[in-house]
């Protein structure tokens, strides 16, 4: 039976620690550089040696996630590493196909959901918006100015 704490430890003793550090970061391209000159190997020998590293620490972490799964009572259909969901639930997705929405629908539905959430927080919206107010002051000074200037030189 596959063990995977005893191959993670066995991998792990064969590749540096600055490497495992790297690896465990998500520097993958680094880890193969410098594991490569370190140990003078081929990149495609780093590659495979660290691939076999990422694969038995997924099988450690996939044992931990069902054990806990077990002992919770949620069965290990439940679980999955698979990075394209279950067909069987969802149904076929093609990554070919794109959904897309005219740009006035996506601003409609976006100014609806922020209404909604105004609505739902209790804020209610005032008569004159606050660039009405601003606008406005702006043509009352600028009427008191032309006032003040027709007075004086007329």
């Amino acid at each position: 039976m596959f063990n995977p704490d005893a191959s993670a430890q066995s991998i792990r003793k064969k590749l540096p620690k600055s490497v495992v550090i790297m690896v465990e970061k998500g520097n993958l391209v680094m880890a193969i550089k410098t594991l490569a000159a370190d140990e003078s190997i081929t990149m495609e020998a780093a590659k495979a040696r660290i691939d076999e590293y990422e694969d038995a620490i997924k099988a450690k972490q996939q044992q931990k996630l069902t054990t806990i799964a077990n002992k919770q009572g949620i069965p290990n259909s439940a679980i999955s590493f698979d990075e394209a969901p279950i067909e069987e639930e969802f149904g076929t997705l093609s990554k070919d196909k794109v959904k897309t929405t005219p740009t006035e629908q996506g601003f409609k539905s976006l100014q609806a959901g922020v209404n909604s959430q105004l609505n739902d927080l209790g804020y209610k919206k005032p008569f004159v918006p606050f660039w009405g107010k601003r606008l406005l002051i702006i043509a009352i000074i600028m009427l008191g100015v032309f006032w003040i200037l027709w007075r004086v030189f007329s």
